[in-house]
């Protein structure tokens, strides 16, 4: 008969600086508590007692905004580097990006992708489903029947291929088709989108805000419960380039002018510091890191917009935690919490018995250098935060129940992650 594995977490310290002690059995958390008695399990095969010597221990961060560039373009990133970098980073589980080639707009690109993700992601994956110019609503009423993605993700300003959608008729059946629409908006498009859900949608999720000006129109509709409620909520993302990049990091040398490019671009630092304070005031939901790699020679040959994020995204946060930033109860909250709870994710993005067991440790205190003391797992092979004295760094990654990442290392051994089960 076969034993359960088990995995006993010790001396533990919680976000909100209480002693926690975690015991997984199998892919489940089955016990939280200040003190776990491990001598019923001591000398047994099967089972793994881990002191974490009063380090952090958090839920698995839930990133809903990447570019794993699978299928297609995959010399730049695939679902195995791309998920391998996850691991280090402390991300457990990811949203893939449906502007891949083909683009995810078709039931059966779905399919494929998840496919090729369940056979070579370590960690946990969903997939966002696309809107197109070419009208695919049929697709997404197929999609949404079928359960197989419960979000449409839509680009309303600059874009590649068929997803930069202009035409309001379409706008208008994608809202009233879908479920929870993710927009690429700037600007006057933020509005737009804000309109269309207010008229037809059931939900809005407006990715990465970049600027002041930006954020103020989000933050104005969610104050405002005829736009913001139930039936039409609304919800506002940042990323870490956009909390802790701006034009004049961007303009300080001639490799930055070429690397640090992206859509939205980067914007002044004093937007760096509202969106800080939208933060601090509880505006924004979500930190997704809209990871979107490119080989350096790409970058460096000609102005092209994307770059790497989940490596470093969570490093970022404990690197402003350490600076009085942020308080660690709303890095879990942006970054765990709130991400599965808008996506209706089933069971994960909390530590609570019976979810399963994605677990983090951090090492709040560990001080390193970006891109120097850390191998880089991303195929591309670079970050944009080269150089940078970062305080704060994950050092075990539980998927599953498994470890996937411990001591610097990734598990070869380690089995694919699941694709992520939503309320139905």
């Amino acid at each position: 008969m076969k034993k359960n594995k088990i995995i006993i977490l010790k001396n533990g310290t919680d976000v909100f600086g209480k002693k926690i002690e975690i015991l997984i059995n199998e892919e489940i958390i089955e016990k939280i508590s200040e003190n776990i008695e491990e001598k019923e399990f001591l000398n047994k095969e099967n089972v793994k007692i881990i002191d974490v010597e009063k380090k952090l221990i958090m839920p698995g961060i839930i990133d809903v905004h990447t570019h794993m560039r699978e299928p297609g373009i995959t010399y730049k990133e695939d679902f195995e580097t791309g998920s391998e970098a996850c691991a280090k980073g402390g991300i457990t589980t990811f949203y893939d990006m449906p502007n891949t080639v083909p683009a995810t707009t078709a039931l059966e690109n779905l399919l494929n992708k998840k496919e090729l993700a369940g056979k070579k992601s370590i960690v946990n994956f969903g997939i966002h489903f696309g809107g197109s110019k070419n009208n695919n609503i049929d697709e997404i009423r197929k999609v949404l029947e079928k359960k197989e993605a419960n979000t449409v993700k839509i680009f309303m300003n600059v874009t590649t291929g068929e997803m930069l959608i202009e035409d309001d008729e379409i706008l208008k059946g994608i809202f009233e088709n879908s479920e929870l629409v993710l927009v690429h908006a700037e600007n006057e498009m933020i509005d737009k989108a804000i309109a269309l859900n207010q008229k037809y949608g059931k939900g809005l999720y407006v990715c990465h805000i970049p600027s002041a000006d930006e954020l103020k129109k989000v933050i104005e509709a969610k104050k405002n419960n005829k736009l913001n409620n139930e039936k039409h909520p609304i919800f506002a993302e940042v990323t870490p380039h956009h909390l802790f990049l701006n034009e004049k990091i961007r303009e300080s040398n001639e490799r930055n002018k070429m690397l640090l490019r992206m859509k939205p671009e980067l914007r002044k630092k004093s937007d760096n510091e509202f969106l800080w304070k939208a933060i601090n005031e509880g505006c924004i939901d979500t930190i997704g890191t809209d990871h979107a790699p490119h080989l350096i020679e790409e970058k460096m040959e000609k102005v092209t917009f994307g770059m790497p994020g989940v490596e470093t995204s969570l490093a970022l946060m404990l690197t402003a935690y350490n600076e009085g930033k942020i308080k660690l109860p709303v890095i879990q909250k942006l970054m765990c919490e709130n991400p599965a709870e808008i996506m209706k994710i089933v069971r994960r993005g909390k530590l609570k018995e019976g979810y399963y067991a994605d677990v983090i440790v951090v090492d709040t205190e560990k001080e390193w250098i970006a891109g120097v003391d850390d191998t880089l797992e991303s195929k591309c092979g670079w970050t944009p935060y080269e150089n940078w004295k970062l305080k704060g760094k994950n050092i075990m990654t539980i998927v599953n129940g498994e470890i996937v990442y411990e001591k610097g290392k990734i598990n070869e051994n380690a089995k694919k992650g699941k694709a992520i089960e939503f309320l139905k």
